[in-house]
């Protein structure tokens, strides 16, 4: 099986959200259906099936995350020797050449991606157009929208 790339950030993140629902929201979620119990007839008790989805629900987004780490490839781009180049998690400072807008992307996984925070996926047609390039580097970047071409100003490795 392939292992998915994950940024350091990303893994804590998908770590603490574990964390959180093994720690605090499955104890809290026994307890509710322990209470339901206690009212009787579980077959029209709406508090017991609520508590019972809501049980389901954690469990699948436990084994969901527990999944995914364990098919991670964490990469920290603090500790890679990139040349100069971007590679996957780097952050890209890009000029648009036709409008002279400048945008900052960091290349992070799939389960990461968040383009209002600036977070590209590694297979999203900028990300792929971009890796391996270097600092002035003009870049064709073939979207839905048509083709567009981007000047790499800076490229960062934090």
């Amino acid at each position: 099986m392939n292992k998915t790339p994950l940024t350091v950030t990303g893994a804590k993140k998908l770590q603490e959200e574990l964390q959180e629902l093994k720690t605090v929201v499955r104890p809290r979620i026994i307890e509710a259906i322990a209470v339901a119990r206690e009212h009787g007839d579980l077959k029209e008790n709406a508090e017991y099936h609520a508590a019972r989805e809501q049980q389901s629900f954690a469990e699948g987004r436990i084994a969901e995350i527990e999944s995914k780490l364990a098919n991670a490839q964490i990469i920290d781009v603090t500790r890679i020797d990139a040349n100069g180049k971007v590679v996957f998690g780097a952050t890209v400072e890009i000029e648009d050449i036709e409008s002279g807008d400048t945008v900052t992307y960091q290349i992070v996984g799939e389960d990461e991606a968040d383009i209002k925070a600036g977070r590209i996926s590694i297979g999203s047609p900028i990300a792929r157009a971009l890796i391996g390039k270097e600092v002035e580097d003009v870049v064709v970047v073939n979207a839905p929208g048509g083709s567009k071409e981007y000047e790499i100003i800076d490229i960062q490795y934090i």
